[in-house]
This record gives structure tokens, sequence and C-alpha cells, in this order.
């Protein structure tokens, strides 16, 4: 098998591209998921999708065929909805609260899954805060429990994936699958994904909200996407950012971001370290901080969206 004829189609610049269908996009990734193309064309289509973009029918025949090789983690025998947050970005200038997002979420009640990879040296991620809390990654899927917050590396969901994040170290850039790991859905089985998982993820740049919201409404997603914090899917601790409530595939709401300019960090008086960030977390969840509201508005809004919605 060879992907040339679609680099062909892909691979001749911003303006010169042309758009892949959903199942050409499927059969694609599904080669490289395994592994049935050379290094040579691997590279190819990572620096031709990078130079065009991805449209959001590549997107979701890409997300296809990803969901049809993930190892799939079970959901409870109740009705309790499993919120599923990827954690790829870290941060570097603010302290990375997704581990609190996901405490919180627990503590209410809800299943909680959060992946990830640490792709960015200079951040500190949220495997490292987990670490300092005693949360260890598990190294297998297993059943999920309400109240209860299970972290796995990408490496654990899907190999092959993980392996095209890893092309980013040698050839310096993103490709798709960095956008992959923010919409995958590794709750149920590999022909039957629980309709009752929410994803919890997010966008750095504005020009990927109406994409992403696109691609989850294609995939008929339920989801809280919103404007990350350094590209964390959770809230910016200052201030509130734009949501949009997806409840399979469909907007159920959109929320503007709070406008103007941002005050400080008001309460947090650790080292900007993982250990701080640990400890400060620790004292939210026990009761001894408060939260930060926009954190606050975010589980909010989860919670209207698993239940108060047909999910």
């Amino acid at each position: 098998m060879s992907i040339k004829h679609y680099i062909k189609e892909i691979g001749r610049g911003k303006d010169g591209a042309k758009p892949l269908s959903r199942e050409q996009a499927r059969d694609l990734m599904g080669q490289i998921l395994d592994e049935r193309v050379s290094d040579m064309e691997l590279g190819a289509f990572c620096l031709a999708m990078r130079i065009k973009g991805e449209t959001d029918q590549e997107m979701a025949g890409f997300l296809d065929a990803t969901q049809e090789r993930l190892n799939y983690f079970k959901a409870p025998s109740s009705n309790t909805p499993v919120i599923v947050i990827p954690t790829y970005n870290g941060a570097r200038r603010l302290p990375v609260l997704t581990p609190l997002l996901g405490l919180l979420l627990a503590k209410e009640g809800f299943a909680v899954l959060m992946h990830g990879s640490s792709s960015e040296n200079d951040r500190i991620s949220s495997q490292s805060v987990l670490d300092c809390l005693g949360y260890q990654p598990t190294d297998a899927t297993c059943n999920l429990i309400p109240g209860e917050l299970v972290f796995t590396s990408t490496q654990v969901i899907c190999k092959a994936l993980h392996k095209l994040l890893a092309v980013r170290e040698v050839i310096g850039l993103r490709n798709s699958a960095h956008s992959l790991v923010k919409l995958i859905q590794p709750i149920g089985e590999k022909n039957s994904i629980d309709p009752t998982q929410i994803l919890i993820t997010s966008y750095t740049h504005p020009e990927y909200s109406l994409s992403m919201r696109s691609t989850l409404t294609l995939t008929k997603a339920n989801a809280l996407l919103l404007r990350g914090c350094e590209g964390e899917p959770v809230a910016d601790a200052r201030r509130s950012p734009a949501y949009a409530l997806i409840e399979k595939g469909h907007v159920l709401m959109s929320i503007e971001g709070e406008k103007g300019s941002i005050s400080g960090f008001s309460n947090f008086n650790e080292e900007l370290n993982a250990s701080g960030i640990a400890n400060y977390s620790k004292q939210i969840v026990d009761g001894k901080l408060p939260a930060p509201q926009s954190i606050l508005d975010q589980i909010g809004l989860i919670k209207k969206l698993a239940y108060t919605s047909k999910i």
C-alpha cells in the first residue's frame, strides 16, 4: 500500500492542495496508524497537512480511523457520565490547573479519565502535578469508577497515535495527531463508543474554534469546547473563557468569554512548579482554599451538559 496518491492531492501548497473526503482521510490515517507507510511518506504527510491545514471532513475521517484502533476504558455500570480530559500542552506562565479540574469533577461524583503525554520540556505537565498528588498513571485500560480520577498515557490508549505525536521531535512541527488526541473518545468498545462520555477539550488560537466545533458536530460528540488556558482544557483562573456546549453533535449553547484586561492570580502563593501547584490544588480540593470562580463556572457547565441534557 502507499499514500502517494493522497500526498499528491494534499501536498500542492496552501492554495493548490485539494481536500480529501472523510473516507479518503480515514483510509490515509488508517495506513499511517498501521505503520504501512515509509518514513519519507510520513514526513511528507505531516508537512503537507501542516501547510494545508485540515478540513473538518478530513479531521472526522482521521478520527474515524483512530477510534477504530483505540484501546477502550469501560464506563461505570451505573449511568454516571464519564468525563474525558485530554491534557497535552502543560503550562509555562500560569499554574496548570487541569488536574484540579479533574479532581473537583471526581469530587462531584463523576468518573474522570485524563490522558496525555508531555510534549514540551519547558512546560509543567499535568502528569507531573498528579505525580506529586500521588496519582500514578495506569498502564492498562480498566473499569472507571464514579468519584475517581484515572490518568493514563497516550501510549496505553493507542501506541500508534503516541508514535505519530513523537514525529514532532524529528521534524520540529506539530502534526494532525496533536489535534486528534484532543478529540478521541476512549470510553466504550471498539464498535460501540459509550454515548454518555463528555469530552472537555480546547483550542489555543481563535481560528480553531469553528473547525473543532465542526468536527465535534460531524462526529456527534458530547463536548464542552473552550478557549484553553495555555492550551489546556481548563478555564483561566483569572477570567472565564469562551465556551460551546455540544450534545450529540448539536451546539446547545455558545458563551462569549470575558473581555478586557486580566487581573492577577490572587490566591496562588506557591512556587510555580509541580509540587507547588499540587499543594495549591490539594488545598482547594480539601476545602482550605476557595476554587477560582471561573473553574467553578466550568464545572457548572459540565454538570448542565451531563444532567440536564438528553445524553
